[in-house]
């Protein structure tokens, strides 16, 4: 089984939009493309139940997920990694580490092509709703939902100009 890396802090899995706040930051390069600015490469969520987290991701992502064993799998979203992990497992390889579905303070920021269309594709998919299709005042239209674990999840896009 494949030793996953895991972190556990927020990271905008997609901004490509440059001089955005959310704009990776350039660093010095080497050989490996790594500098002096560590590169957040994964976030993984703990749960206590891998399938029905990956079974949600999936149709909300358009991704299939990459499984090692039962208790792992993640999804390649071309910018970073979502991975899903096992509580049990991490409980037996760091104790005391996680608890699962008690974040309330982390957000998985999504970019996509486009926040209405994507609200109603996932209209019957998603059953918490946070927030509507709204343009927020920092230039970005958002819409905010809930895993089944009550990981806050936000599908944003830059706003048009209207």
């Amino acid at each position: 089984m494949m030793t996953p890396r895991i972190w556990f802090m927020a990271m905008v899995l997609a901004a490509s939009a440059a001089g955005s706040p959310a704009s990776p930051q350039k660093s010095d390069s080497s050989s490996s493309g790594l500098g002096n600015v560590p590169a957040l490469a994964h976030t993984c969520l703990i749960t206590s139940n891998v399938k029905r987290l990956v079974d949600f991701y999936e149709p909300i992502l358009n991704l299939k997920a990459k499984w090692s064993g039962n208790d792992y799998a993640e999804f390649h979203t071309g910018v970073g990694v979502l991975a899903i992990f096992s509580a049990e497992a991490q409980e037996k390889y760091i104790p005391g580490s996680a608890e699962a579905a008690k974040n309330k303070s982390l957000v998985l920021e999504f970019e996509v092509a486009d926040v209405d269309r994507e609200y109603q594709r996932l209209g019957s998919l998603v059953k918490v709703w946070v927030k509507p299709p709204t343009t927020q005042p920092w230039g970005t239209r958002s819409i905010y939902f809930r895993d089944p674990d009550g990981n806050l999840v936000d599908f944003y896009a830059p706003a048009k100009a209207r």
